[in-house]
């Protein structure tokens, strides 16, 4: 009987407070697991995971975590021993980490886990992310490298695919999309009749104006007035307002990060819902999927409202919004560092309005990107059908 298949994952995580990075998570262990059924090998898994204090939203036999930290990182007996013995490394780069603009920090750390890889001989596969920008020389040369190296390198929108070839990657690109697309969850129970349900997703870091508190991401307007001016329209359409948090930081340096608090604090002044503290990305999903209508600043809660059927208008603080839906052929995601309050407010309330025309819109744009995620399932069916032993 041939062994378990041993199959190590970077820059995921199983709890992260960060729900669209544990969504990318779930999905990808799904997955696998979909995959050895389909093998009929035994898969083993490692997540190499984020030390946040909530319990792991995901588990199993064929699960081992271990946390990440500097002393793992650096230890013979850490990072380098474990995707030594591992067939097969993916890294899912948080989704949209593997770029520069976070910092040389953070970037630095996912080169040291990727080149360990390489240096292990274990291959490693790129799963679908975001891939980019990167400004500096030393990135660029970093990526290219690390890229060429890889056995498999998975873009999820059209703009990472040009981003992997501005940098010199020369093998072939697997045209993806975000693995969260088919994220688990339970679908609610309808109620008939009743007032629309609309979800707002709330970011606590644009509430906050960013990391420094300075309009970090460059946003065109000014986000609490928007969001504001937003409850207030959508009560005078006599919908029920539901606030939806999805990255929840209970305590610690990042809580800045948090949603909860912001959604909390605008629920008690505008008199609307606030949804709960969710415990998983497959509970937030299920939630959203009792809306009617969404519309949020955090890509993954926009995916999982457009991943079962919720009209949805993304506030785009970033590219990858609009590379990600308009790979997908959707158009309704408005940018929020090129427009102004007036032209993002219309935006959103216009599709509202014409929420049914959305729900076709999103049905042909889901079914391409589960087609084009079928090609990455069967790019990393063949690399795991090509370990033996």
């Amino acid at each position: 009987m041939s062994r378990a298949l041993r199959v190590c994952l970077i820059f995921h995580s199983t709890r992260s407070d960060n729900l669209g990075v544990g969504a990318l998570t779930v999905s990808e262990i799904a997955l696998l697991r979909k995959l050895g059924r389909q093998i009929g090998r035994e898969i083993a898994i490692t997540v190499l995971d984020w030390k946040d204090a909530r319990a792991p939203y995901v588990s199993g036999d064929d699960l081992t975590l271990i946390e990440v930290d500097g002393a793992f990182l650096k230890s013979p007996k850490g990072l380098f021993a474990t995707v030594k013995a591992s067939d097969l490394v993916i890294d899912v780069g948080g989704g949209d980490s593997f770029a520069d603009i976070y910092g040389a920090k953070r970037l630095i750390r996912m080169f040291w886990m990727k080149f360990a890889a390489h240096l292990a001989g274990t291959p490693l596969v790129v799963a679908p992310q975001t891939i980019g920008p990167f400004s500096k020389r030393w990135s660029k040369w970093l990526a290219r490298i690390s890229l060429n190296r890889s056995a498999l390198v998975a873009a999820r929108d059209e703009r990472s695919g040009e981003a992997l070839r501005a940098l010199g990657y020369r093998g072939e690109v697997v045209a993806a999309s975000d693995l969260a697309l088919r994220l688990p969850y339970q679908p609610p129970e309808m109620a008939q009749g009743g007032a629309p349900r609309v979800g707002i997703n709330v970011s606590g870091l644009l509430m906050a104006g960013g990391y420094q508190g300075g309009n970090d991401f460059g946003m065109s307007l000014d986000y609490p007035a928007l969001i504001a001016r937003l409850i207030a329209w959508f009560q005078g359409q006599g919908a029920e307002v539901h606030l939806v948090p999805h990255v929840i930081v209970p305590s610690g340096p990042m809580v800045i990060e948090d949603d909860l608090r912001a959604c909390e604090a605008l629920a008690k002044t505008h008199g609307v819902i606030c949804a709960p503290a969710f415990d998983s990305p497959g509970a937030a999903k299920s939630y959203i999927a009792g809306l009617d209508f969404f519309t949020g600043a955090r890509m993954h809660a926009c995916i999982a409202a457009f991943s079962s059927g919720v009209p949805v208008v993304p506030m785009a603080y970033s590219r990858k919004f609009a590379g990600l839906f308009g790979t997908l052929g959707y158009t309704r995601t408005v940018d929020c560092t090129n427009t102004n309050e007036d032209g993002v407010f219309a935006a959103v309330t216009e599709g509202y309005l014409m929420r049914d025309t959305l729900a076709g819109e999103m049905k042909e744009s889901l079914a391409k990107g589960l087609e084009r995620l079928g090609a990455y399932d069967a790019a990393l069916l063949a690399q795991l059908e090509s370990i033996r032993g």
